[in-house]
């Protein structure tokens, strides 16, 4: 979507001001699948022998205005919020120089469109599944919910496969479909392994959720352990922007580089610096030496620049890397204590 700059600057400051409005006027709650990327770290670690990993297809341009506007108007009554919210949803689309009205989804690139579609998904999928799980499972069900990413647990398989038949049909009323390719009905958690050995099925299958590969895996004493590591194709991905990025920049002081990557592997680092992803953290933190050295030999025919020189640089500026984050059971007992009743 373009906008002419004057525009652009009302729409922006308008839209965080409307953004605050909504996300405190429509907040989750105490809903068990609320969505808090620190809840995802647990839900894994539960005696669930089913898994259903789905995404939402295109939310964005799936939305329905109509009922949109109702669940706004649920949680907000001021009808200058309301009025505006329409005029964003109709405001249209603008390709290759041609405007073009939209029926429905939110405005690509507006800051308010993630807590518009979040709250569309909070009525259309939060809602139902709570309800969902405490009336109509027969064992126990776990699931999170970041953005369109879903991902549910259950204890036995048939309320897994009724959960997903009638999550469909959920979806089909306010014109939202499951991604064909993403949505899969898995069998993960504690007893998986011993379960498929004996059917002689192979390994568990794994699953993608929020850049991590979620895998089931064995501890030193033998016990379960959920392993997390980054997705390959995502570091690739990456590291192909840092490699153009360090070209952009090669003449650059060395010193200026230096701070301007620790940068970059720092912020890497403070999301996948999970427990069990330490390789993955070892490699990524290697192949950026590796481009940094390409970059900076080539800033010369003449270079001097030797592995053993280099490698005190980047011990200088680089930092090293380490698990950051706690364990998903440590981090939950803090902010869901398991003594209360609705933990």
């Amino acid at each position: 979507m373009s906008h002419v700059k004057a525009n652009a600057l009302w729409g922006a400051r308008c839209g965080q001001s409307a953004r605050r409005v909504l996300t405190g006027g429509t907040s989750t709650r105490s809903h068990a699948g609320s969505v808090r990327s620190r809840a995802r770290k647990c839900c894994l670690r539960q005696r669930a022998a089913k898994a259903n990993a789905s995404r939402l297809v295109s939310t964005d341009h799936s939305v329905s205005h109509d009922w949109l506007v109702r669940f706004v108007e649920h949680r907000i009554g001021d009808p200058r919020v309301i009025r505006l919210i329409r005029k964003w949803l109709k405001a249209g689309v603008m390709e290759d120089g041609s405007w073009a009205p939209t029926e429905a989804g939110t405005p690509q690139g507006s800051v308010a469109s993630p807590t518009l579609a979040n709250i569309y998904l909070h009525y259309c999928f939060d809602l139902w599944a709570d309800r969902w799980r405490h009336r109509e499972a027969r064992g126990n069900v776990i699931y999170v919910r970041y953005a369109d990413d879903i991902v549910a647990g259950f204890e036995y398989e048939d309320d897994a496969q009724r959960f997903l038949a009638e999550l469909r049909a959920r979806l089909d009323q306010f014109a939202l479909t499951l991604h064909p390719e993403k949505t899969r009905l898995i069998e993960f958690g504690r007893f998986a392994a011993e379960n498929r050995t004996r059917r002689g099925v192979g390994k568990p299958e794994t699953f993608d959720f929020l850049g991590l590969k979620h895998i089931c895996g064995r501890s030193r004493a033998g016990y379960f352990k959920l392993k997390r590591k980054s997705r390959r194709d995502r570091m690739r991905a990456k590291l192909k922007a840092l490699k153009i990025e360090l070209k952009r920049r090669r003449h650059d002081p060395i010193p200026v580089q230096g701070h301007w990557l620790a940068q970059v592997v720092r912020g890497y680092f403070a999301y996948h610096a999970v427990p069990t992803n330490s390789r993955s953290l070892g490699a990524f933190h290697h192949h950026v030496k590796r481009l940094w050295l390409r970059a900076l030999r080539r800033r010369s025919q003449r270079t001097r620049m030797t592995w053993a020189r280099f490698s005190r640089i980047a011990a200088d500026f680089l930092p090293t890397p380490r698990i950051l984050h706690p364990w998903p059971e440590a981090r939950f007992s803090v902010t869901h204590p398991r003594w209360k009743p609705s933990a």
